[in-house]
């Protein structure tokens, strides 16, 4: 069970959802763990998200967009490893760098190979908070999200996708609590590679010795 990112907090609602799920586990006779050595670095795992997603983009942009982004990550510090920095650079990344970042996506699948090796999925958020109004806002890049009172960057909230998304792992998502607004929340089971039926499997289990999908209120039929 994993309900914290370091580079975004989670909000109590989705939290205190998790460890309801790991007790309700616990008491059917799951094997839970809240920590394991084995889990790859979540801090390089996203870095390296971010990169990489990154340079995919760029390969669509319009050449002048691209030369001035181009300037910036020039301008950016190789110090500066926030995920902000990292995506500008990321946009702009060599192909030579390119090289290097699927080869910590490559020790990063190792990691999860060797984790899953002992564990047979991952519980983790799907996304930091419940259900929240859409932002079209502009410039997208000065978008908040509000987790328990504290404004956090939109973009950050690709952490969770990454996790899984980084080294093609599979990942199910699935209702487990409502917030006390009534708002469904979720977590994503992620699981071994090419294993796709056992979180879903697991998924099932779940649902079906606690109980599934509930409409909120108003939404019934």
């Amino acid at each position: 069970m994993l309900d914290t990112h370091p580079f975004l907090p989670t909000s109590n609602a989705v939290r205190a959802a998790i460890e309801a799920l790991a007790g309700k586990l616990e008491k059917a006779g799951a094997k839970v763990a809240r920590n394991s050595p084995l889990l790859p670095d979540l801090e390089a795992m996203a870095r390296t998200y971010y990169t990489l997603l990154n340079s995919v983009f760029s390969a669509d942009l319009p050449i002048d967009v691209y030369e001035r982004i181009r300037t910036a990550a020039a301008g950016s510090p190789a110090s500066d490893v926030s995920l902000e920095a990292v995506g500008v650079r990321g946009l702009a990344l060599s192909h030579r760098d390119w090289i290097w970042a699927n080869r910590v996506r490559n020790v990063v699948a190792q990691r999860w190979r060797a984790l899953f090796g002992e564990f047979d999925v991952v519980a983790c958020p799907i996304l930091p908070t419940v259900a929240f109004a859409h932002d079209h806002s502009e410039p997208q890049r000065a978008r908040k999200l509000d987790v328990d009172g504290a404004p956090q960057a939109c973009g950050r909230q690709a952490v969770w996708a990454g996790l899984a998304t980084l080294t093609g792992q599979p990942a199910t998502a699935m209702p487990i609590a409502r917030s006390p607004e009534g708002l469904p929340i979720g977590v994503q089971l992620v699981g071994p590679y090419l294993e796709d039926r056992t979180t879903i499997a697991i998924a099932g289990l779940i649902e079906r010795a606690f109980g599934g999908f509930v409409p909120p209120p108003g939404y019934a039929g």
